[in-house]
């Protein structure tokens, strides 16, 4: 145990490398995308420690060449998965047990470690297997994994400092215990961070994990796994297993010691993983914690006052970067009639100033693949719808070309109905639709946004009208977790901009926040009377 109220260190936003001709950091993550990209990595799971092989393996491509293979993964049977809960919940023995400081102690080397020696590993990795420019993969895989890290150490500390008000004679203090049993960490493709930190939050405060990282990120998950045991993260704390997602997680949720479950990915997913943790309930030991952060249909509404190079900005790097594949990517917009034409205009001269989507080893790129074939054929059949429909139009973009990468060029989509189908149903790639209002309906499209999606993730307005700002605000309170004044409604900052929404966009429990931390602890009141009562009468009994 320590002996100390233990200040740990300030936690700062880690800075943005540029990447910029001739850097020593281009250099570098240019030689480890070559090493990577020529080798055939054999990635095994890991469970207590051990490096598990089935030889059952599915092979890893990049999505901008699917024809070359860059290693391979072990996929676990129901023995694997077994075995990684019972690794997990011997571990929890002596890991929750472990002095607080201790733990943030791994996890703040983890932190030094991307930062350092691994910052080109772990940013080439997400280039070659989640198609990422070396800009996106830097925000993600080194700053912001370096930012979960760093910040939840921080509020780590201050949840345990939170202490109850005493008494004379009494003393009052609260004890914030892991969870009793076992996590279960399901993390996606598109945020190399994300899948760090799902479940590195909930293994910070204590608890034990199994997490199944998507079939997609496994080349970068390997990164993560490497950091955390140089990092000297204990055997069998976090588990990793690959595979067939319904027997893991049938098995898992199964267990009476399930006890959480920390998920990114999609929404019908989540309802129903919730649905069965429902059926469940009466097997477990515990009320199990479900904390989920799905999809999106996030807006940018613009008001007829906003500057139309500053919306046109707004558009091109919200619905295109990375492809469009960010839960909180730009995918509906709302403009106003008066400087509509002007803006798509500045658009179009955007995507006209692109290079065609290629690989993200030539940094020149600014849009690159989409994750796999059933993505690209999902968006290539609503472009084909939209080049049919009556009441929608492709003004920019509508090229797909699946032959070498699965490439779809960034395309508007703009349409006179406010219901079309791509103005509701999240796409998840690079085709943002466009609806024109007139000026004078300003509020009316306002009331249209709020009821228009299922989803309540993201949202920005842009405008120079105070009045219209307090407005937008006021009436979208409840379709957007993270709510974007005269900005893009993506890049949250962890520490600054905490994640998530609600609705059917997750349980908005705020990642990049003390508040996703609580979720993964149980806490225990104590109190101690110091001199205790000897007489059982009141002095109301005379």
């Amino acid at each position: 145990m320590g002996k100390g109220f233990f200040q740990v260190p300030t936690a700062i936003n880690e800075p943005v490398n540029e990447y910029a001709p001739g850097s020593p950091e281009r250099e570098a993550v240019l030689k480890q995308y070559k090493e990577y990209f020529n080798g055939n990595a054999d990635i095994p799971m890991y469970i207590n420690g051990k490096e598990v092989r089935t030889n059952q393996t599915r092979k890893i491509a990049p999505p901008h060449d699917h024809q070359h293979q860059v290693g391979q993964y072990h996929l676990a049977s129901q023995k694997e998965v077994d075995q990684a809960v019972s690794t997990a919940l011997e571990a929890r023995k002596k890991w929750a047990a472990l002095s607080w400081e201790q733990r943030a102690a791994i996890f703040l080397r983890a932190a030094d470690l991307i930062a350092g020696p691994y910052r080109a590993k772990i940013n080439a990795a997400t280039m070659i297997a989640q198609s990422k420019t070396i800009h996106q993969a830097e925000i993600d895989a080194a700053c912001e994994l370096i930012d979960f890290l760093r910040f939840n150490v921080e509020f780590m500390s201050q949840i345990y400092q939170e202490q109850p008000e005493s008494a004379e004679g009494i003393w009052n203090r609260v004890e914030y215990r892991p969870l009793e049993g076992f996590v279960y960490a399901i993390t996606p493709f598109n945020f190399t961070a994300i899948a760090g930190n799902l479940p590195a939050s909930a293994a910070m405060m204590g608890n034990v994990v199994v997490w199944k990282p998507s079939d997609h990120q496994i080349f970068s998950a390997q990164v993560i796994i490497e950091v955390f045991r140089e990092a000297g993260l204990p055997d069998g704390v976090i588990n990793v297993v690959f595979g067939d997602p319904v027997m893991i997680t049938n098995t898992l949720l199964a267990h009476p010691d399930f006890s959480g479950l920390h998920f990114t990915g999609s929404t019908q997913i989540f309802q129903s993983l919730w649905k069965q943790i429902g059926n469940n309930i009466h097997n477990y030991k515990t009320y199990p914690r479900i904390v989920g952060e799905t999809g999106g249909k996030d807006f940018i509404i613009a008001h007829p006052s906003a500057v139309p190079q500053q919306v046109a900005t707004a558009i091109t790097r919200g619905a295109f970067e990375f492809q469009g594949q960010k839960c909180s990517a730009a995918s509906r917009v709302y403009l106003p009639k008066s400087s509509a034409e002007t803006i798509l205009e500045l658009v179009k001269k955007d995507i006209e100033s692109l290079k065609k989507p290629g690989s993200p080893e030539d940094m020149t790129h600014f849009v690159t693949a989409v994750i796999h074939e059933g993505s690209f054929d999902k968006l290539a059949s609503y472009i084909d719808r939209a080049k049919e429909h009556p009441s929608a139009e492709i003004i920019a973009g509508g090229s797909y070309d699946k032959s070498k990468g699965y490439f779809v060029d960034p395309t508007v989509i703009l349409t006179t109905d406010p219901h079309y189908e791509t103005m509701e149903t999240e796409l998840f790639g690079p085709v943002v639709t466009v609806y024109v209002y007139e000026d004078k309906n300003w509020s009316s499209t306002l009331e249209l946004i709020d009821q228009t999606s299922i989803y309540a993730l993201t949202g920005a307005v842009i405008s120079r009208d105070r009045y219209a700002i307090e407005e937008a605000t006021r009436v979208l309170e409840n379709c957007a977790g993270n709510f974007y004044i005269n900005d893009k409604p993506t890049g949250a900052v962890v520490g600054q901009q905490p994640f998530g929404g609600a609705r059917a966009s997750g349980t908005n429990d705020k990642a990049g926040s003390a508040q996703n931390l609580m979720r993964w602890v149980s806490p225990r009141l104590i109190k101690e009377t110091f001199v205790s009562p000897e007489d059982y009468r009141y002095p109301f009994l005379g």
